[in-house]
């Protein structure tokens, strides 16, 4: 009888009555919030801690720049596995292409074909590859960034599940060239870095995205030269798949909801504005002719050679932070001509000194991997200080010049050295230095943006703070917006 009745004094209770309501209207209030919350391909909710708000910017501190990297690493990857697995084709004994003499293994006897046939692989990838760049790639100024990486990773990892389980070589070729089109996360990744970077540690945070991506270069291909010599080469790709899954998985955990950029066009009028651009943006065009004669290669010797060689430029890698923060510090033009000599530098040692011993190439080659780290550092600095709101259409337009001047590298430099040696080779790569510094001469320091020719703005070395603190290297005003969440999380930072 007592404990009905205290029952019914507390039903009673308009205090508990209304905290009730409070509770369940709170609760309704959140459920809402969530029905309504942005979802990845609108039907996976995407984690409360990744969702913009504008009040409180992303964090972008290390150990998401960390995850950037990653992620630039094992994506571009996919790129380079195919290389080493061409190298053992065919036999005196192979009744397709007597004329090579190593063991029928690999691709060439998995799909009963010719060492030619399978030998257009790469060049399929890297076709895909240019394709991507110039129609995926500006993507990333029309569009919200994240569930476009999301996507471009998911169609990567479905894709590689075919190339892993194929047995049709045409089928092989065809998955190839999509895997190249779509592996162009990390050409979305950099300027999403350098939307999120603090302006005075940009430099930094788009050094270490390159690290991951020279990484995934070479590590590429020193992995799967390893997997494929003691297994079976459809064991590269499902190694491939694994590390893909994984990163797919992080980059749903960790990659921010950055909102779209508000540019005002359709994606006709985005690829028409990169063609504008590579007419009309000086700065732009003279880090494309400069990193158009950036891509030689400082030695030539055997493929076990040249291979041992990328595991120093995985050690010159290492150092690329330390790159980042002496950019950080210095103007970006000045940055670029210092990187310019040191390579051409290390080119010098190597065209004195390549042929007594075979420590001056391995010197060259470390000195000359950590200047074109440093070089790349510091003219995606002063390319993505043009205009915040196009940075993934800029950044498509250099990365096209670097690989334009690969095919030019590769063709020419072949040729001149079955044609002359490896001294006419190394002269070679030290006339594209002497070509950079002159690209670098004809436009000074401090010019304004749309100055083509001349020096304007003094001579200082060091970046410029205080009233110009708004305005690049270059003369260029950064994007307001950028700037203030940029300081916002500098004060937190600094808290």
């Amino acid at each position: 009888m007592a404990s009905s009745k205290a029952a019914s004094s507390v039903e009673k209770d308009p205090q508990t009555i209304s905290e009730t309501a409070v509770d369940s209207e709170t609760d309704h209030t959140r459920d809402q919030i969530d029905s309504c919350a942005p979802k990845d391909f609108g039907f996976i909710p995407i984690p409360r801690h990744l969702r913009h708000d504008p009040e409180k910017p992303h964090h972008f501190g290390w150990t998401l720049n960390i995850a950037f990297g990653f992620a630039t690493m094992f994506t571009a990857a996919n790129l380079y596995y195919c290389q080493p697995i061409l190298s053992r084709l065919t036999s005196p004994n192979s009744p397709y292409d007597p004329k090579y003499s190593l063991p029928p293994v690999q691709l060439s006897q998995s799909f009963n074909v010719d060492y030619s046939a399978v030998s257009r692989i790469p060049t399929l990838v890297q076709a895909g590859y240019a394709v991507g760049l110039l129609l995926i790639t500006p993507l990333g100024d029309l569009s919200k960034r994240r569930p476009l990486i999301l996507l471009l990773q998911l169609l990567s990892t479905s894709l590689t599940i075919g190339l892993a389980l194929t047995h049709s070589l045409v089928a092989f070729e065809v998955l190839s060239f999509l895997v190249g089109v779509v592996t162009v996360v990390p050409q979305i990744l950099l300027p999403l870095a350098a939307d999120l970077a603090p302006p005075a540690r940009r430099a930094t945070v788009i050094s270490i995205v390159l690290s991951g991506l020279l990484l995934g270069i070479l590590g590429a291909r020193v992995l799967a030269g390893i997997i494929a010599e003691y297994s079976s080469w459809r064991v590269v790709y499902y190694f491939a798949l694994g590390v893909q899954v994984v990163v797919l998985a992080g980059s749903w955990v960790v990659l921010p909801d950055y909102p779209r950029k508000d540019i005002g066009m359709g994606y006709g009028g985005v690829l028409w504005s990169m063609a504008r651009f590579g007419v009309t943006e000086p700065v732009l065009v003279q880090g494309c002719l400069i990193n158009i004669a950036s891509s030689g290669e400082p030695y030539n010797y055997s493929t076990l050679v040249i291979g041992l060689f990328g595991l120093v430029g995985i050690a010159g890698v290492a150092l690329g932070p330390l790159l980042g923060y002496a950019v950080d510090r210095l103007d970006a033009w000045y940055a670029t001509l210092v990187s310019i000599v040191v390579g051409g530098v290390f080119l010098a040692v190597q065209l004195g000194a390549g042929g007594i011993n075979v420590a001056a190439v391995v010197i060259a080659a470390f000195g000359y991997d950590l200047a074109r780290q440093s070089l790349a550092v510091s003219l995606s600095t002063s390319i993505f200080a043009l205009d915040p709101a196009a940075r993934s259409r800029m950044n498509a337009l250099f990365i096209l010049a670097f690989f334009i001047g690969q095919v030019i590298g590769s063709s020419v430099g072949t040729l001149v050295f079955v044609k002359y040696g490896w001294r006419a080779g190394a002269a070679l790569n030290a006339g594209f230095v002497g070509f950079q510094i002159f690209v670098l001469l004809v436009r000074g320091p401090h010019c304004a943006r749309y100055t083509w020719f001349g020096y304007e703005g003094g001579a200082g070395w060091k970046k410029r703070k205080g009233g110009g603190a708004d305005r690049s290297a270059n003369g260029v005003a950064e994007d307001k917006s950028i700037e203030k969440d940029s300081s916002i999380r500098e004060e937190e930072n600094g808290a």
